[in-house]
């Protein structure tokens, strides 16, 4: 019976155990509970308010904070994107796009033009500080992860951390109504990243794909744990040895309000196999800046994805 492991990174925790706890986890389900990850309850508290505050406002109030092609940061309308799915039913949630945040006239946007300010709402100072400072204590339980990723990895866990410098890490703030006639919070899809966190939430939704079928776990964290799990990245990084787990969410009972952090490397990283491929895995190495530009794009009901070989979190039917 496939389960979701719960994993102690605390500063008391033995560091060799936990790169073969996370290795387990990263290879046999893709998915992991992290204990004594040393994010202040009080700061998941505040982004939660603020999460729960900003959604309570006005729709006229959100619209003006839209979500645009040329500005991939703002607010997402209920039902308005089903990600790089070809087809299916628009997922029932509504959001708010962020991105790792450089100044307008920052030198790197001239090297990849998906970098730039966030658009944060109006009279927002306390949404922002909460935000920020969610997505740097993140920031850090993130990079605590990668060192031990690394290991199986057999890569340097400073340089693996170095192409997480000026990164591509986004959150998106989701707000989740009741689902009803079988609907999506989030259709089944795979993340694209590198690596996935999300504060646990005593509303349940989340559910993670067993790797022998099609059965679903239901996501139960412990109390004060994150939910984390490794994306399309990481596996490609692994050669298949680690695997990138569907998930999708579903609640009938209550709203639901979540803010995952996404960590994506630098723009100009190549992201390809460190390790000997699996028997049968064959990917081709991608850039990150053009699998995340093509991501983004697909993410628009018009938008067909283009033949490029990118994996973009779509499931075959």
């Amino acid at each position: 019976m496939q389960r979701i492991p719960a994993i102690d990174i605390g500063p008391d925790a033995d560091s060799e155990k936990n790169t073969r706890a996370v290795e387990d986890a990263c290879r046999d389900i893709g998915f992991m509970y992290v204990v004594n990850h040393g994010i202040d309850q009080a700061v998941i508290a505040g982004i939660r308010s603020a999460v729960v505050r900003y959604f309570g406002r006005p729709l006229e109030d959100k619209f003006r904070d839209r979500i645009t092609r040329e500005n991939y940061r703002g607010y997402i309308p209920v039902a308005f994107f089903s990600p790089n799915t070809g087809g299916t039913d628009s997922d029932n949630y509504e959001g708010y796009k962020l991105h790792f945040e450089v100044a307008a006239d920052d030198p790197i946007r001239d090297e990849c033009d998906l970098y730039g300010p966030n658009k944060w709402p109006e009279g927002s100072g306390g949404f922002r500080d909460a935000v920020l400072a969610y997505w740097q204590a993140c920031d850090v339980v993130a990079e605590k992860l990668f060192r031990l990723l690394a290991m199986p990895l057999g890569e340097d866990p400073d340089r693996f951390v170095s192409w997480f410098d000026k990164p591509l890490t986004n959150m998106t703030l989701l707000h989740y109504p009741v689902q009803s006639n079988g609907a999506f919070g989030i259709h089944p899809h795979k993340d694209t990243d590198a690596l996935t966190i999300i504060a646990g939430d005593e509303v349940e939704g989340l559910m993670v794909r067993r790797r022998d079928g099609d059965d679903w776990i239901a996501a139960k964290p412990p109390d004060d744990a994150l939910v984390v799990n490794i994306g399309d990245m990481m596996e490609l990084w692994s050669g298949g040895y680690f695997i990138s787990t569907p998930h999708k969410v579903e609640n009938t009972g209550s709203e639901r309000y979540s803010f995952p952090y996404f960590a994506v490397p630098r723009h100009d990283v190549i992201v390809e196999p460190l390790r000997k491929p699996e028997q049968g895995f064959e990917r081709s190495s991608v850039r990150v800046g053009d699998v995340s530009r093509e991501v983004w794009r697909t993410n628009w009901p018009d938008a067909a994805p283009q033949a490029t070989g990118y994996d973009l979190g779509t499931l075959e039917d």
